[in-house]
């Protein structure tokens, strides 16, 4: 069964950091582009930060300088290092991932993780 896997939430002071894992496990034959997003309660999915199987990242506006993602693709890992946290950026950090299981297909499947909360206290 393949799943996404998301590690590292928390409860975190204003200015402070936080480190978001998401592991990918199951029968996969390689992934495309793996990503974080957030949700608050009554708001819409927003995406945080996405990044290729090449390493080329794209950023919201509003973590652009303070987060980073990264990715391990021999762990089928990816990480999110969050720096000068602020209370807004408080949210359910959701992980996504373009996911090939079939080396005989070029078929993709998108996969979410069930969530990790991140809370930042002013």
């Amino acid at each position: 069964q393949v799943q996404l896997v998301e590690s590292g939430g928390g409860l975190v002071q204003a200015g402070g950091s936080l480190r978001l894992s998401c592991t990918a496990s199951g029968s996969i034959f390689s992934i495309a582009a793996m990503g974080w997003y957030r949700k608050a309660p009554g708001k819409e999915r927003e995406l945080v930060a996405t990044i290729t199987s090449g390493g080329s990242t794209n950023y919201a506006d509003s973590v652009k300088g303070r987060f980073t993602i990264s990715r391990d693709n021999a762990k089928n890992t990816v990480y999110l290092q969050m720096n000068s946290l602020k209370p807004e950026d408080t949210d359910v950090y959701y992980c996504n991932a373009d996911l090939k299981l079939d080396s005989r297909s070029y078929r993709m499947f998108n996969y979410w993780g069930q969530g990790t909360q991140v809370t930042v206290s002013s």
